[in-house]
């Protein structure tokens, strides 16, 4: 394999998982892609948000290639009190936060297209015996980054308003399964875990999520 066909592979499935990770808030008001959807915070525009920094960051100072609009949004660096950074401010429209991940995927691209795959940067946060990965390596990490954070949307969106698939225009679904048939499938789910774990009842179910049998 040519490193070009390589580059083309590994693009087409970083391309991917952006695509997913934006469709995700289409359809969704300012207020539910910025509602934090676990304990811990993970919302949808927040995941946005940080795909662009991991991307601003790794196809771009690492490998000596800075992205000139970087500190357009608030990366709360000067906050020493903030325990994690995956959001955007009331400051910071949908509309900013995407663009701005599109304008990023362009310099990203630009770096992946002119550099070598064995092209070496520096990861200064990363362990010492990894810290001067190569292009492929950045392209691999990122990818798997962005992926990680498309599942974590795919879920937070079905969490949301019920709405699912794999990405536009591409559902991944049984056509055949309907509302009450998703339904029966969850119930028995439900049964199955209740019967081995002993719990039923014990925690709560997610925002969104469907409600346990017997209940309201």
């Amino acid at each position: 394999m040519t490193d070009a066909d390589a580059k083309q592979t590994l693009h087409w499935y970083l391309q991917n998982a952006r695509e997913v990770l934006l469709w995700k808030l289409d359809g969704l008001s300012d207020y539910d892609i910025r509602r934090p959807m676990t304990p811990t915070g993970t919302n949808l525009l927040g995941l946005v948000k940080h795909c662009a920094g991991v991307e601003c960051g790794y196809f771009g100072a690492v490998v000596d290639r800075p992205f000139s609009g970087e500190k357009e949004l608030d990366w709360h660096e000067d906050d020493d009190a903030e325990l994690s950074g995956i959001y955007a401010t009331a400051a910071e429209s949908r509309q900013q936060v995407t663009d701005f991940y599109r304008r990023v995927w362009a310099h990203s691209d630009a770096t992946i297209q002119q550099l070598p795959l064995d092209t070496r940067g520096t990861v200064p946060w990363w362990p010492a015996d990894r810290r001067h990965p190569t292009l492929h390596a950045l392209l691999v990490h990122t990818i798997q980054e962005t992926a990680r954070h498309a599942g974590h949307a795919d879920i937070i969106r079905e969490a949301i308003d019920g709405a699912a698939g794999l990405r536009e225009g591409v559902s991944n679904m049984p056509p055949e399964a309907d509302a009450a048939a998703w339904k029966q499938h969850y119930d028995k789910l439900e049964s199955i875990a209740a019967s081995v774990g002993g719990e039923e009842g014990k925690y709560a179910p997610l925002p969104g999520a469907l409600p346990r049998p017997g209940t309201p």
